[in-house]
C-alpha cells in the first residue's frame, strides 16, 4: 500500500524515493510485523482461552505431552495475518512472484484452518484426512507452478549448488517437480512443529537465507557477479521473507517454552509452503534441502520409521518424528529446541555461503 501510494510520487516529493529499495521496505515488514504479531498475539490468546479452542493431544505421542492439553492452538492465524498486514503495507504488488507465492500461502491457511477448527470442534487429533490434505496441497502447487512456467515467471531448468550453470532442463516435468517442493516443504515443517518453539526457530532461519537468496536472484548485478540464475522481481519477497521473520519473532514470545499457543497447522502448512514456493522462484530447490535440513530431518525420520515397521515390523527410532525420539531417550524438552535451533542456524549460515562456491 505504501509502495504503491507513496513511491509514484517520488518525482515530486525525492525522499518518498527510498520506498523503492527492496532492502528499507523488508526492515519496515520486519518491525511491522513484530509489532503486530506482539500486539494482537495476547489478545488472540485470551480470545481463545475464553472460547476454551484449546489443543488436542494425541493420544500416542510421548505421555509428558498430555499435561500441554487444552493449550490455546491456531496461533499460526495471528502470524499469517501479521505477515499479510505488514505486506499490504510494504510490498510491491506488480510482481508476479509475490502474487503466486501469497496465492500458495492463503490456499495452505485455509486448508490449516480448516483442519484445526474441525479438531477443536470435535475435540480430537483427527481432522482432514491425510489423502484430503495432499490432494488440496498439489492442486494448489500444481496450479501455482504452471502460472509461473506459462507467463515466464521462471524457467523449467535446475540449478545444483557449487555450479555455475544448470544441469538440465527439465521440461514440463518442472511444474511436477516444483509442487513436490512446495508440498513436501509445508508438510515437513508441519511434522517439525511438535515441541514449544521448535517449529518457529528453524522457520526463522530459513526465511532469512532464503530471504538473501531471493534478493539476490532478484538484483541483475549481484545475479550475474554470482553466477546465479536471475529471475526478475523475485526480489520483493524478501520483503515477504522478512515479514515472516518479524512474525515469527512475536510469535515466538508466546510459543516459547512452555509454550502459552501452539502454532497449529493452519501456520506450519502455509509456511511451509511459503518457503518451499521462494526456494523454487530463487531455483534453490536442491540447496533448501540444506537450508531446512531439520525439516528434512524431521520428514525422513517419518519416512524410514513407516517403512520400517510395514517391512520389517521394527521400529528405526523410539518414536517419529525424530524429536520424539531424543525426547523419549531422556532429552528435556528445551534441550531438544535448542539442539534443533543450532542445527538449523548452522546449516543457514553454510547455505548462504556456498553463493561465493561456483
Amino acid at each position: 500500500m505504501f509502495y504503491h501510494l507513496f513511491y509514484p510520487l517520488s518525482n515530486s516529493y525525492p525522499f518518498l524515493n527510498i520506498f523503492r529499495y527492496i532492502t528499507f521496505r523488508s526492515f519496515l515488514a520486519f518491525l511491522v510485523s513484530t509489532i503486530f504479531a506482539l500486539a494482537v498475539g495476547k489478545f488472540f490468546i485470551e480470545w481463545m482461552q475464553k472460547k476454551q479452542f484449546g489443543q488436542v493431544i494425541r493420544e500416542d505421542g510421548p505421555k509428558d505431552h498430555l499435561k500441554k492439553a487444552g493449550t490455546p492452538t491456531m496461533g499460526g492465524v495471528f502470524i499469517f495475518g501479521a505477515v499479510l498486514f505488514s505486506i499490504l503495507f510494504f510490498g510491491n504488488f506488480h510482481s508476479p512472484s509475490l502474487l503466486v507465492t501469497l496465492g500458495i500461502a492463503i490456499s495452505y491457511f485455509l486448508l490449516g484452518f480448516l483442519d484445526d477448527y474441525s479438531k477443536v470442534i470435535k475435540n480430537s487429533s483427527k481432522g482432514v484426512s491425510a489423502k484430503g490434505k495432499l490432494l488440496w496441497q498439489f492442486l494448489t502447487a500444481l496450479l501455482g507452478m504452471y502460472i509461473l512456467i506459462h507467463f515466464k515467471v521462471i524457467d523449467t531448468k535446475l540449478y545444483m549448488p557449487f555450479l555455475k550453470g544448470p544441469v538440465l532442463d527439465m521440461g514440463v516435468f518442472y511444474i511436477f517437480f516444483g509442487a513436490l517442493v512446495i508440498v513436501g516443504s509445508s508438510n515437513a515443517v508441519n511434522l517439525t512443529d511438535g515441541l514449544d518453539g521448535l517449529a518457529i526457530g528453524p522457520i526463522i532461519t530459513s526465511a532469512a537465507s532464503l530471504a538473501v537468496l531471493v534478493y539476490a536472484t532478484g538484483h541483475k548485478e549481484i545475479a550475474n557477479y554470482l553466477l546465479i540464475p536471475y529471475v526478475e522481481n523475485t526480489g520483493e519477497l524478501a520483503v515477504l521473507a522478512m515479514a515472516i521473520i518479524g512474525a515469527g519473532v512475536g510469535f515466538l514470545w508466546y510459543n516459547a517454552y512452555p509454550a502459552q499457543i501452539f502454532m497449529g497447522d493452519v501456520g506450519s502448512l502455509s509456511l511451509g509452503g511459503v518457503l518451499g514456493t521462494m526456494a523454487v522462484l530463487s531455483k534453490s530447490e536442491i540447496l533448501f534441502s540444506v537450508i531446512g535440513g531439520v525439516f528434512v530431518m524431521e520428514a525422513v525420520s517419518v519416512i524410514l520409521q513407516v517403512a520400517s515397521f510395514k517391512m520389517r515390523k521394527k521400529r528405526i527410532f523410539k518414536m517419529a518424528p525424530i524429536h520424539h525420539h531424543f525426547e523419549l531417550k531422556g532429552w528435556p524438552e528445551p534441550k531438544v529446541i535448542a539442539r534443533f535451533w543450532i542445527i538449523s542456524l548452522v546449516l543457514a549460515i553454510m547455505s548462504v555461503a556456498t553463493l561465493k562456491i561456483r
